[in-house]
């Protein structure tokens, strides 16, 4: 047996013997021993349940090598008079107006009160002294209506409530669980399944292996993990699939969110959140899910979900309910129990009617009525206090916090941990698996891959800069060096600036697509929200460098611009930092605002406020004071000056000639003969000499005529490229500070 086994099954433990189901041949001729007989009934058992081989057991990685025997670990999550309240706002009626003025006058209330209430705004309790455990081995179900208070308590218990907000404490094995220790050992699976749609099955658990398991962890052993989870997840028919989305065919339902599930929990956490995970699935994949998890479970951890109406089968999964009415509890305890819970409350549950939707339908009677649920909740009280039975001594012998956490890293569970001598569980696990320039590594992988599967977008960057490129070439072609040339000149800088910003606008919906899954990822410190501004910013460039060329390319020439090799390059790197800055700042818009189209309608309006001060309608000094700042924090300013000052600061080329001086006046349209005759009397008024050839105005004027006077090109040039650095930096803090993912 030793010889046949792979070398690479020596580094999963299995919780039931698989070698010997998948490789049978290894014992052709030899009679099955017992062990063997006993894995052949379990199968057939599987199968006969519906499960088969789409679920085989939940794999544990054992970093050492080693294959261990699994044992229980006895993990305990308590929750004690869990209470959480919001500030609603209040219809406004006349009614509602006198009732309230009628309180403060004295007069008698009509309905209850809160303290802190106001004509504008009440107090409304989602949660109301919830109190419950949830063990390891076992999968801890909250039920009940829409609005019940499911999702608000897997958020209070999975730390997603601001501090301050809850009241009541969560512990583990009798030690409050501090935020960024909870981080590392658990992990929260949202309602929605957000992937990206253009990676296949295998590709989105390889990026989250590649995030959440150490980088001491060799890459064989990170696809081993990832190979074991595709079939524990029952994926193995789909691992080549695209996740898919509304305009690409991929995945169905029960697998994409098969895979959601996966991706949190390839480090194998001891903790496991779920919101939720079964809705909009049909019965048969909501089945498979909760058997999935149900794995998860048995291999030590300790599952937590939320769920809306379970079927009979999946009711069967499950080893604990907690009911759920307004934010009260209104039944704690095993499945088994509940018939007689209802039985003793008078209301005694159908033989051949689901346990769990009576229990709901009954519930949303008791709601309905003039008392509500108040007599249930009053019971169960009552009910706890009768049927409480004494722990067995088992059970508050638990370990500490640090020596069960310890236990678990030794035999392959919180795959991302080490452990090290200190006494503290915070310092048991690192606070992220890699460092930053591992995680750099694989954000900007990640992002290339999905603009490699989607190059219609850059194509249609692309084609816009070009057509915009064109129709500028074309409409400025070859100008002359005559004030008419200069004035076009003028307008063509302004357009082609301005346009350079405005062109950086599609990056607006980059970040909004994928802000939620960023906010998932971060939630649970998958890796650090520096690597991400970090690669983003990196990925982006090549893309800017070959917008900034093609556009540089198609006008420079073909406008007649002046600089020869070294004005193109010059302009090349102006309109470059241009892109830089307008790509750097729509990204900040991104992280401010949350909906694109009220983000591309503040973007439109702050770059025609750029243009419109950056000094080409209207000269900086005639700009009034009280908006000069403007001028200065215009975006448009800096590159406008930048590529004036590369076309006019040639001080031998000359744009005004004798005669030319009267062009853009009323007398540009006299004869020829009288402009010599007006310029030979302006001569003899002036006192000297100025003839047909002589230079009236170089490029140094023109420049001291539109006020570029302040920086010189390269400095403007540097100017542009901290813009852009500077807004990278806001769009950390916007992440920072608005990607919280918590209730207030």
């Amino acid at each position: 047996m030793v010889e046949n086994m792979s070398p690479a099954r020596d580094t999963v433990a299995f919780f039931n013997d698989m070698e010997l189901h998948d490789r049978p041949r290894s014992f052709a001729g030899l009679s099955p021993t017992l062990g063997q007989l006993l894995k052949r009934v379990g199968d057939v058992r599987r199968e006969a349940n519906g499960d088969g081989n789409e679920t085989p057991v939940h794999q544990v990685l054992d970093i050492n090598g080693a294959s261990l025997e699994p044992r229980s670990l006895p993990f305990m999550l308590s929750f004690n008079n869990l209470t959480y309240s919001v500030k609603v706002r209040r219809k406004i009626s006349f009614s509602s107006v006198f009732h309230h003025r009628g309180n403060r006058l004295g007069g008698s209330p009509v309905d209850d009160t809160v303290v802190g209430d106001s004509l504008f705004t009440k107090t409304k309790t989602l949660l109301n002294n919830i109190s419950g455990e949830a063990r390891e081995g076992e999968i801890m179900a909250v039920l009940g209506a829409s609005g019940s208070g499911k999702s608000t308590l897997i958020d209070a218990l999975a730390n997603r409530i601001a501090k301050g907000s809850l009241k009541g404490t969560v512990t583990l094995n009798g030690e409050v669980l501090e935020s960024r220790l909870l981080k590392v050992i658990s992990a929260y699976v949202m309602q929605d399944d957000l992937l990206f749609p253009m990676l296949t099955v295998e590709e989105t658990l390889m990026f989250s292996a590649e995030f959440r398991l150490p980088r001491t962890l060799s890459k064989s052993k990170k696809k081993l993990r990832v190979q074991a989870l595709i079939d524990q997840l029952g994926l193995r028919n789909a691992a080549k699939t695209v996740i898919g989305d509304e305009g690409h065919r991929g995945v169905s339902g029960g697998e994409r969110r098969r895979v959601s599930i996966g991706i949190d929990i390839i480090h194998d956490p001891i903790i496991l959140f779920l919101d939720e995970p079964t809705s909009g699935l049909d019965s048969t994949s909501a089945f498979m899910v909760v058997k999935v998890l149900q794995r998860i479970a048995q291999s030590g951890s300790i599952v937590v979900m939320s769920v809306h109406q379970p079927s009979y089968r999946i009711l069967g999964l499950l080893d604990r309910l907690l009911f759920l009415s307004r934010g009260q509890t209104v039944y704690s305890g095993s499945p088994a129990n509940l018939p007689l819970y209802f039985s003793e409350f008078g209301h005694p549950i159908p033989e051949n009617e689901n346990r769990t939707e009576f229990a709901l339908d009954r519930i949303r009677e008791l709601e309905g009525s003039p008392g509500g649920t108040k007599s249930l909740v009053e019971f169960h009280k009552s009910w706890q206090s009768m049927k409480n039975i004494p722990k067995s001594e088992s059970d508050h012998q638990n370990m500490s916090l640090k020596e069960a956490i310890s236990a678990s890293i030794s035999r392959g569970k919180l795959v991302s941990g080490a452990t090290n001598n200190d006494a503290s569980p915070n310092s048991m696990v690192p606070t992220f698996a890699n460092p930053f320039w591992i995680e750099m590594a694989v954000l900007s992988k990640r992002s290339i891959l999905n603009s490699r599967r989607m190059p219609e977008l850059f194509g249609i960057r692309l084609g816009a800069v070009l057509v915009t490129g064109f129709i500028l070439a074309t409409m400025f072609w070859q100008l002359d060096n005559s004030p008419k040339g200069v004035q076009e000149r003028l307008g063509f800088f302004a357009f082609a600036m301005s346009t350079t910003f405005y062109t950086c606008a599609d990056a607006l919906p980059v970040f909004l697509q994928e802000r939620y899954i960023f906010m998932r990822e971060t939630a649970y410190n998958a890796y650090r929200r520096s690597s991400y501004v970090l690669s983003h910013s990196l990925v982006a460039l090549p893309a800017l460098i070959f917008l900034s060329l093609a556009f540089a390319a198609t006008t420079f020439w073909a406008v007649g611009l002046d600089g020869g090799i070294s004005g193109f390059l010059f302009y090349f790197l102006i309109i470059l930092a241009a892109f830089w800055a307008g790509s750097s700042f729509v990204t900040f818009l991104s992280g401010v605002v949350p909906h694109v189209m009220l983000g591309y309608t503040i973007v439109v309006a702050i770059l025609a406020y750029f243009l419109l001060f950056s000094g080409f309608f209207i000269t900086r000094d005639r700009i009034p004071g009280y908006w000069i700042w403007f001028h200065y924090v215009s975006l448009v300013k800096y590159p406008y000056e930048a590529v004036l000052q590369n076309e006019f600061e040639n001080p031998t080329k000359c744009f005004v000639r004798g005669v030319q001086i009267f062009d853009n006046t009323p007398l540009g349209m006299v004869p020829g003969a009288m402009k010599l005759k007006l310029l030979e009397n302006l001569s003899k008024t002036l006192g000297m000499r100025i003839t047909q050839s002589t230079c009236l105005t170089t490029g140094a004027d023109i420049l001291v005529q539109q006020g570029v006077m302040d920086l010189s090109k390269w400095n403007c040039l540097l100017v542009t490229v901290a813009w852009g650095f500077l807004f990278r930096i806001l769009f950390y803090f916007s992440l920072l500070i608005g990607s919280k993912n918590k209730r207030r």
